[in-house]
């Protein structure tokens, strides 16, 4: 494979993708999560956190697919298993399946989970001029920050 030049030192390139792969691991558990919430969700609030679960893990889907394609784009490769996922992540797993309210406040802190490690890559992405991870970890930043914002306000 040729070398890699787009105006970020190799030191950089592989010091930002290291922390996209936390951030796409936090994602990934993050969707995971989601989607077993969905899937197993009861009580009044059913339809609505089903339904708002099933938008918060299908955006998610796209997420880590640009944060992968994010670190390949830099020359590194993307963690892609489990076994990988669960080193990198920050996001603890839940083993059972908690009462609707519980699983509300869970999803609020694993998002924000994901913002203070997309703070972190923001940091390095920025001291590195990377603008187009800046740009993309920036927006997700955003995205998760409303995302926890709608969660807690169902618990209101």
């Amino acid at each position: 494979m040729t070398a890699i030049n787009i105006g970020i030192s190799e030191e950089n390139r592989l010091a930002i993708a290291e922390g996209l792969k936390h951030l796409l691991a936090d994602s990934y558990t993050l969707y995971l999560q989601t989607h077993n919430f969905h899937w197993n969700v009861t009580g009044p609030q059913f339809r609505e956190l089903h339904l708002m679960f099933e938008e918060h893990y299908t955006e998610l889907a796209i997420a880590v697919d640009d944060i992968a394609e994010r670190i390949r784009t830099l020359g590194v490769i993307a963690p892609g298993t489990y076994k990988a996922f669960a080193q990198l992540s920050s996001i603890e797993e839940v083993d059972d399946i908690p009462a609707a309210g519980a699983m509300v406040d869970i999803l609020t802190q694993g998002h924000e989970v994901v913002v203070r490690t997309a703070r972190q890559v923001l940091k390095a992405a920025q001291d590195a001029d990377d603008e187009s991870t800046a740009a993309l970890v920036s927006d997700r930043m955003r995205i998760h920050e409303k995302t926890a914002w709608m969660l807690r306000a169902t618990r209101a």
